[in-house]
């Protein structure tokens, strides 16, 4: 992330031509955005933020998920938890010609599929009826809507937060974890 943003810096519009819009929803105007606004960032507080986030969250996950064939499930999974915040934040915010970027939705998604790996030595999944993930989503997300709704958060001081896309992206993982590793061979017990 950090490496992308130092391009970013050096593009001439600061990347913000590759941002995404919800309005791109509603009228088509440019989807490809949906992707590239997960490679973009707002400041050096909020590169390292997600970052760091990834490299706390990432490693549970992508140890579930060995070999070539699970790096490609991982990045596929890491992506679509973006794409699904980015929706998720969209649904709040229909016709918003507001520029959005970061990882922050793909990296709350690693979060919630990490929830569900919490003291497991052995790589299974906690159900998702688990009283401490439960326990644990509630914080979260309750963490996150007052971190959005107040405004607050270290290196992001004049931004707008896209709790909307946090939430979505963390639901997201934390549910489709499941799918994913049942699909790859792994059994939640």
């Amino acid at each position: 992330m950090p490496v992308l943003f130092l391009v970013q810096q050096r593009l001439p519009d600061g990347g913000l031509a590759y941002a995404f819009r919800a309005s791109s929803l509603v009228y088509g105007d440019w989807w490809p955005g949906v992707l590239t606004a997960m490679l973009l960032h707002g400041g050096w507080g909020h590169v390292v933020a997600n970052a760091v986030s990834a490299l706390a969250f990432g490693p549970p996950v992508a140890r579930l998920f060995p070999g070539f064939r699970g790096a490609a499930l991982f990045i596929l999974f890491y992506t679509l938890c973006g794409v699904v915040a980015l929706i998720g934040y969209s649904l709040f915010h229909l016709g918003s010609d507001d520029l959005i970027v970061g990882a922050s939705g793909a990296v709350f998604g690693l979060l919630g599929a990490a929830l569900r790996l919490l003291g497991r030595k052995d790589g299974s999944l906690r159900p998702l009826s688990d009283g401490r993930v439960l326990a644990g989503a509630v914080v979260i997300m309750l963490i996150n809507a007052a971190t959005g709704l107040i405004g607050f958060a270290p290196g992001v001081e004049g931004a707008r937060i896209a709790w909307e896309a946090h939430a979505a992206g963390f639901l997201f993982g934390l549910v489709a974890i499941g799918p994913v590793a049942h699909f790859f061979g792994r059994r939640p017990t």
